[in-house]
């Protein structure tokens, strides 16, 4: 590479003007040369949710092309995986200040395991499928790992405490009514938190990472007492319940002893939807506030 040495910085504007390229885009395979340039900007990539960074694994994390709807391994990330049957040197740039970058080194794709997908917002908000590179340096020793969220070898669950207000990110710019939802749901949980400490209940939360998967999952509340796992809603529509019943049977298949499991509603379901729950074996109960007392509907009071 004859820009300039690892560590060094350069105006984006000089390489293009040198080796030609895309000069707006993240990956950019330019005419002169033999190289593949890949930017990285880790602050920017944060706000949208997805990390750039060092790992633990001695790799550096890099994302793929491609801000709305999921990643595919077209274009930009195609050139990426196929660099070394292009007879391309992967030369990888992060962002220091605006139209400045510092020079990395070269890498190449982990051959074990070059790249693998997890989830992320993209720029519309909307959560879909993205692609991360694990891009192995060439020409230097990995630094200290500073990416906060990589895949985890083996399923970890461990308990929270209900204060710990995470949720699971559907959308990240929209507003309005999903942060209405968040908080009336978790005004729901903590309200039935309240009532079930009143009668003697250990209440706690799970936090689950699955074996490969990078970000966690949360429960909205396990009753500790009852073994009793209960995803809140803030709304009765079927388009909700639908969504409580798969929540709850991803969190169950990664807890032992399999709990049972609950719906903790703002009022009472109609009677279809009441249905849906008990034939789909989401609960023993569905539960929901009546004055200062909490209803439950089991498969047998559900009709009456």
């Amino acid at each position: 590479m004859n820009i300039v040495a690892v560590g060094a910085k350069i105006k984006r504007k000089v390489i293009h003007d040198q080796h030609g390229g895309n000069r707006q885009k993240g990956i950019s395979r330019p005419k002169n040369g033999p190289y593949l340039f890949l930017f990285s900007n880790p602050e920017r990539g944060r706000e949208y949710g997805y990390y750039d960074g060092w790992g633990n694994d001695g790799c550096y994390h890099y994302c793929g092309e491609g801000r709305v709807g999921d990643q595919e391994m077209t274009a930009g990330n195609l050139n990426i995986l196929e660099h070394q049957q292009q007879k391309r040197s992967l030369e990888l740039f992060k962002s220091t200040a605006k139209g400045v970058v510092a020079r990395l080194g070269q890498f190449v794709l982990d051959e074990k395991e070059p790249h693998y997908t997890t989830d992320a917002p993209g720029t519309d908000g909307v959560i879909r499928t993205v692609i991360m590179f694990r891009l192995r340096p060439v020409d230097q020793a990995a630094p200290k790992a500073d990416l906060p969220l990589e895949p985890v070898k083996s399923t970890q669950v461990k308990d929270v405490a209900i204060e710990q207000h995470n949720v699971e990110q559907m959308t990240v710019s929209s507003s309005g009514r999903s942060r209405q939802s968040e908080r009336r749901e978790a005004k729901l949980v903590k309200a039935y938190s309240r009532y079930l400490a009143t009668r003697g209940h250990h209440i706690t939360r799970k936090k689950i990472i699955p074996e490969g998967e990078v970000k966690a999952l949360y429960t909205d509340l396990y009753d500790a007492t009852d073994e009793l796992l209960i995803e809140a809603k803030a709304n009765v529509t079927r388009e909700a319940i639908r969504m409580a019943i798969g929540q709850l049977f991803d969190y169950r298949r990664h807890l032992e002893p399999k709990p049972a499991i609950a719906l903790l509603l703002p009022s009472k379901p109609r009677l279809d939807l009441l249905k849906l729950c008990h034939a789909a074996e989401v609960a023993a109960q569905v539960i929901w506030p009546e004055g200062d007392e909490f209803v439950k509907s089991t498969p047998q009071t559900s009709m009456a």
